[in-house]
């Protein structure tokens, strides 16, 4: 029943995502030729074309607007996404869709004016009704499922459609998913409790949830209680236990969900390699390599360039502020390591009285650290002091991006400490990352900002990287622990 109702719902989307992708493509054309209101911006030297002409691009319209949703993955329904995934989801499926209706008519203008130049430009498109497209087909897209959301949300919250959990392993792990799924409540999960081979004192039960029986009994209860999702938080040492558990319960109808701590997620990405007929399994590999590197590194220089001309003003009367407020440069560098530990200079509008560290040597900055100038605590507060590092993503030395670059003296004390903190530097250092948007910052836990940031580079993305920039935009700006 569940399937047939996860069915539909795709349906659903798929007809809705088609239906409302034709509409903006017929507004965007109205708005653009037969209203005013982008014309008096934009103004038209083509003439106007025919309503037929638009008409007979609906058909590729119906086509790739799903087509690229599904690339996206938004025709897998998880109801664990975030709405600034969707959002992003919704955003890149719809470039997506416009670039290959780009590629479509002029693919089909082309084929068919070699032989017959009377039907050229039947399917010419305007630039600017793509433009008007993507925005509305974005707006309109995202709206749709907002709604959907918003509705299934009051059901589950009201008890219905709720999908049925079962967690394996009631210890740190297990309670922490047991209290994830507890406080999101508008996830439409209920846990029907825990199975452990623990058995006495505080582990027969966490938060009202029972023990329902050991590992072994995993597959029975399972079938006896309808479980739609099995989640194994078991400890690394119970690993061969997590293996017999995954192959019993894979014979019944139920989805099985590891939650792995940070040494399992480094073996569950990890790639099968070939040595000439001996397969290697490769525990480092990052998918921030070869084209993706480079689709970053354009990204970059576009962002950092844009950056630098429009912060141009601001930069100016910050210098003249710096210079004012206090003796000493404008400017302030200092050196960070890097990808592949290459150590480089960074850059900030200095916010410390000058030889701040001459006492006290290399500290982390405290909460109402003395060092800062009266300015300084203004730039700090507000990130403001790290905007200069536009210029180091310009020239290749840091990305948007990725994790946050460290001091050498401090990754020479923390390598030693912290499992896999090296394998930060595969990747180039950002200026924002996924540790900083989580609240992982300053002087913060390392362990966890670690966490995050291997996180981040073993599952990089274009999207990863717009949600962290969208994200910074509107949080990251101001931190508690950025002092």
């Amino acid at each position: 029943m569940v399937r047939r109702y996860n069915r539909l719902l795709v349906a659903f989307h798929v007809v809705s995502d088609a239906l409302l992708g034709l509409s903006a493509f017929i507004v965007a054309y109205i708005l653009r030729f037969h209203t005013g209101l982008v014309a008096a911006l934009i103004p038209i030297t083509k003439g106007v074309p025919t309503l037929r002409q638009y008409v007979y691009v609906m058909p590729f319209i119906a086509i790739l607007v799903p087509l690229a949703f599904n690339l996206q993955g938004l025709y897998r329904l998880r109801r664990g996404r975030s709405r600034v995934d969707d959002f992003f989801a919704v955003f890149v499926g719809s470039i997506l869709a416009v670039v290959f209706g780009i590629v479509a008519t002029l693919y089909v203008q082309t084929y068919f004016t070699s032989g017959e130049a009377k039907v050229k430009g039947v399917l010419e498109v305007s630039q600017v009704v793509w433009g008007i497209f993507l925005v509305l087909n974005v707006t309109l897209t995202f709206a749709s499922r907002e709604l959907v959301r918003e509705a299934l949300e009051r059901r589950w919250r009201a008890g219905i459609g709720l999908k049925r959990v079962l967690i394996a392993g009631s210890g740190e792990l297990g309670r922490l998913v047991a209290d994830k799924i507890l406080e999101h409540r508008e996830l439409g999960y209920q846990i029907i409790g825990f199975v452990d081979d623990r058995s006495g004192g505080d582990h027969l039960g966490y938060r009202g949830l029972p023990l329902l029986g050991p590992l072994a009994d995993a597959a029975e209860i399972t079938t006896r209680e309808s479980i739609d999702h099995l989640y194994i938080a078991l400890p690394p040492e119970q690993h061969v236990r997590m293996l017999e558990l995954i192959e019993t319960t894979s014979r019944e109808i139920v989805d099985v969900k590891v939650v792995p701590d940070l040494l399992q997620v480094l073996a569950l990405r990890a790639r099968l390699e070939d040595l000439d007929g001996v397969p290697v399994i490769n525990i480092n590999d990052v998918p921030l390599q070869g084209f993706n590197s480079a689709v970053k590194r354009l990204t970059d220089i576009a962002i950092s360039s844009a950056a630098l001309v429009v912060l141009a003003l601001p930069f100016g009367l910050i210098a003249l502020l710096v210079k004012l407020t206090s003796d000493g440069p404008v400017f302030y560098t200092q050196e960070r390591m890097g990808l592949d530990g290459k150590p480089f200079m960074i850059h900030k509008f200095r916010s410390m009285f000058v030889d701040a560290e001459a006492d006290s040597g290399p500290v982390f900055a405290s909460e109402n650290d003395p060092r800062r100038t009266t300015l300084g605590r203004v730039l700090r507060r507000t990130n403001i002091d790290e905007l200069p590092q536009f210029w180091n993503v310009l020239k290749g030395e840091m990305s948007i991006v990725g994790p946050r670059p460290e001091r050498p003296l401090f990754v020479a004390q923390f390598k030693d400490r912290i499992p896999q903190y090296m394998l930060r530097h595969k990747v180039k250092a950002g200026i924002t990352g996924w540790a900083q948007v989580n609240g992982w910052r300053g002087n913060t836990s390392i362990e966890k900002r670690i966490e995050y940031d291997l996180y981040y580079i073993e599952n990089w993305s274009v999207r990863l990287d717009l949600k962290i920039m969208w994200l910074t935009l509107i949080k990251g700006f101001f931190h508690k622990h950025a002092y």
